[in-house]
């Protein structure tokens, strides 16, 4: 092996180029490194959830063709009323819930926009003008003998001017900022599922409370007829008293019913005007700007079409925001692990000093450095292996997380598909009591008025009929409320999407 040389040798043009070609060749070297180096941590997979080929309660259950395609897009639409369809473009517009969480989804986004400059050098300027001084004047110092020494120093004042371009580089080699952004971006679409999973809430519960104002405005409508036709009970009571054919309670028992009634009447214009004001402050204006006038008809319940038990991980938003969240913490746990490994900076920076603003700019003045910089963690006590643990931790937590907001799923949908299942046989039964009692009503008012029986059997027959009427309407608002809910469990009309 030859002896390196003990004396100084200047570097001549062609051993310049070589060392610049090795330097060039060094730098390639690093950056091939950087971007072809596996990241650290595990790659991402989805936790398995609980196995479910179909639902418990969706035996029978009949497909809804051609409806079914309306679902994935504008779902409430299926109830066939325009003014609902109105009013859910004015939530969606509107609403402040949701303006809440698309600012949250916003901020989100900005971040993994963030996390992707990381991936760039940063490039600075600066330009300043520095005047110092040092010592200067007169001192006196006295000995312990009680004479003095004097002595006098000149001190002065200079200017130091600086302009600089500075550039850093930090390369991925251990993959810290891929994963970085991988936690950002899945954190990003979780967000943007949060967003879709709040507009769902919103309009679900926008189209409840319609449904039930429109029943409760068929509630109004059978009072008021039913007021009516107590009026002209109490009327005929009240002719037969005077005629001598029955006694005075007759007119009591038949005034006592029909302001009970009345009554009945005047309490739901209270709990319209409820279901009013929610549905001003869900469309986002005060509820003094906002009524619906009354119609006599209430939407018709519609053929709910049922998505598989797999499909349901991909229609719901908090399912997915869920998922999307272990995806994060996954990715966390690449960056905390990537601390134990050296961080490697590319810096260079150039520029003019000097002390005379004259001759700032000039060849003279010039300065230039760069070269690459490690960094690395000797010893920190268990920091990093603590934030490890953390990041692991952590991620099990959203497993966890994810795995329960699955079966709350399912449940949900279960809980709703047996409600309907139940709702749709009540409802059966109940309109054949309905029927009866209106037949019975019919027959004992011909009796009545023929003086074969007394009032208080009438009374008992018109409030069991009054009772049935109004069982049959409120059944019909619970069959639609779990009709919404049903669509909402199943993911309404939102479709996982990747956000950029």
């Amino acid at each position: 092996m030859n002896s390196l040389p003990t004396h100084a040798v200047c570097p001549s043009s062609s051993s310049s180029n070589r060392f610049n070609t090795a330097g060039r060749n060094l730098t390639l070297l690093v950056l091939s490194l950087a971007l072809s180096a596996c990241a650290i941590g595990p790659d991402y997979q989805r936790p398995q959830s609980a196995p479910s080929e179909q639902f418990k309660q969706a035996a029978g259950w009949k497909a809804a063709l051609p409806a079914d395609t309306h679902l994935r897009g504008n779902w409430w639409e299926l109830y066939g009323d325009a003014q609902l369809n109105q009013l859910v473009e004015r939530l969606n517009a509107n609403n402040q819930s949701l303006a809440s969480a698309e600012a949250q989804y916003r901020q989100a986004r900005a971040l993994a926009r963030g996390a992707r400059a990381a991936f760039f050098p940063d490039l600075t300027l600066g330009s300043n003008v520095t005047r110092s001084g040092q010592g200067g004047g007169d001192s006196t110092v006295r000995l312990a003998d009680g004479s003095t020494i004097s002595s006098s120093g000149s001190g002065g004042i200079s200017k130091s001017y600086n302009a600089n371009l500075g550039v850093s580089w930090e390369l991925d080699v251990w993959g810290k900022l891929r994963r970085q952004l991988e936690a950002d971006s899945a954190s990003m679409q979780a967000s943007a599922a949060d967003l879709a999973a709040v507009r769902l809430s919103q309009q679900s519960e926008l189209v409840q409370s319609y449904l039930q104002l429109r029943v409760l405005d068929e509630q109004k409508r059978l009072l008021d007829e039913t007021v009516a036709a107590y009026q002209q009970a109490f009327k005929i009571a009240e002719n037969q008293y005077r005629a001598g054919i029955v006694p005075k309670s007759d007119v009591t028992q038949a005034l006592s019913q029909l302001k009970g009634t009345e009554a009945d009447a005047v309490d739901l214009e209270y709990q319209r005007a409820q279901l009013e004001h929610a549905l001003a402050v869900l469309v986002g204006v005060a509820p003094s700007h906002f009524s619906l006038v009354a119609v006599q008809q209430v939407p018709e319940l519609p053929a709910v079409p049922l998505s598989l038990p797999s499909t349901l991980l991909e229609r719901r938003p908090d399912i997915a925001a869920a998922e999307r969240r272990v995806m994060a913490a996954n990715a966390s746990i690449g960056v905390a692990k990537a601390a134990y490994y050296p961080d490697l900076t590319l810096t260079a920076s150039g520029g003019y000093r000097s002390g005379s603003l004259n001759d700032w700019i000039s060849t003279p003045n010039r300065f230039w450095s760069i070269g690459p910089q490690f960094a690395m963690t000797l010893f920190d006590g268990g920091l990093i292996s603590s934030r490890v643990e953390q990041a692991e931790a952590s991620y099990d937590q959203t497993v966890a997380e994810y795995r329960q907001t699955v079966l709350q799923g399912f449940r949900e949908v279960e809980d709703y598909l047996v409600q309907l299942s139940v709702f749709e046989r009540e409802a059966v039964v109940q309109q054949e009591a309905l029927e009866a009692a209106r037949e019975s009503l019919r027959l004992i008012l011909n009796q009545y008025k023929a003086g074969t029986v007394e009032f208080n059997n009438v009374v008992s027959v018109q409030t069991s009929a009054l009772s049935n009427e109004r069982t049959r309407l409120t059944l019909q608002g619970n069959r639609l409320t779990a009709s919404v809910q049903l669509i909402a469990a199943l993911g309404g009309g939102w479709q996982s999407v990747e956000q950029e």
